[in-house]
């Protein structure tokens, strides 16, 4: 029989292609990780992963065993759920800012589902300020979301710089013009932030391009339409940091955990340990 333990570790691996996020991700041990996937191959007599200096990757045994084990482990999960002393149920309304959908919500939501399978999950994607709001309301439970230096609320996740961003920088900043701005509409976080940074350092600029979606202002940028702020953990394929001292120095910007006053706290905490254990300790810097 398989072991579910070195499943996971083999499922883990592939989600990160990295034995040290892996290790950190299941808070054990690399070499851990390694005689978790060297079991797994000796028990299987198949190599499962082709290992080099650059990369890890699936090997094509790997990948048939992939679907195979996910199918194990969800199954696992929903009879631990079913039959375990804190099976939790229910419903939990998250709510997520656009900038962190597009780089880590998947591996989270993933193993939400299989840890907690009778808890009815609802995600509302929105701008950080429209989240807040939204819970205000008392229309989401928790919100994973951005809040400016020196705000205090909710459970600090990590730190990290705006950055500007072009296709090509020295273009868009030798048009001699008004600087072509891409940004969310109000009230975005990172709008308002690159709009004071301009005016404090007296830039005359101008939006050429409002979306509510991160894809539209990435296409808009990538077409060469002005310059974009992001995390710079998140900076879209295809645009290149403007180097520093060619525009305003930008703030940071963190990112935190909001739970509403009076969710079910064993819900919203199984999700916010899920979150912090996947999120935080990749952004430590």
């Amino acid at each position: 029989m398989l072991n579910l333990t070195h499943l996971n570790s083999f499922v883990m691996l592939q989600q990160t292609g990295s034995f040290t996020e892996t290790a950190v991700r299941l808070e054990i041990g690399q070499s851990t990780v390694t005689q978790h996937i060297q079991r797994l191959e000796k028990a299987l007599g198949r190599q499962l992963v082709f290992r080099d200096t650059h990369q890890v990757r699936l090997t094509a045994e790997g990948e048939a065993l992939l679907g195979y084990a996910r199918s194990m482990l969800d199954l696992n999960g929903k009879v631990a759920s079913l039959f375990g002393e804190s099976r939790l149920r229910g419903r939990l309304r998250l709510g997520v800012s656009e900038d962190v959908v597009a780089n880590r919500l998947t591996s989270i939501l993933e193993d939400f589902i299989r840890l907690y399978p009778l808890v009815d999950l609802e995600l509302t994607v929105a701008l950080s300020a429209v989240l807040y709001q939204m819970q205000d309301a008392g229309d989401l439970d928790l919100v994973l979301a951005k809040r400016h230096i020196g705000e205090t609320h909710g459970r600090l996740l990590y730190r990290e710089p705006l950055v500007w961003l072009a296709r090509d920088p020295d273009l868009v900043l030798s048009r001699g013009e008004a600087l072509p701005l891409i940004a969310f509409p109000p009230p975005s976080i990172t709008r308002r932030v690159a709009q004071e940074a301009l005016d404090r350092g007296k830039v005359v600029w101008r939006i050429v391009c409002t979306c509510g979606s991160l894809s539209g202002l990435t296409a808009a940028a990538r077409a060469g339409m002005g310059v974009l702020v992001q995390p710079r953990s998140m900076a879209p394929a295809g645009l290149k940091e403007i180097p520093a001292g060619r525009l305003p120095v930008l703030e940071d910007v963190e990112f935190v955990l909001v739970p509403r006053r009076g969710a079910d706290a064993a819900l919203t905490e199984a999700l916010s340990s899920l979150i912090a254990a996947q999120i935080a300790p990749q952004r430590q810097v």
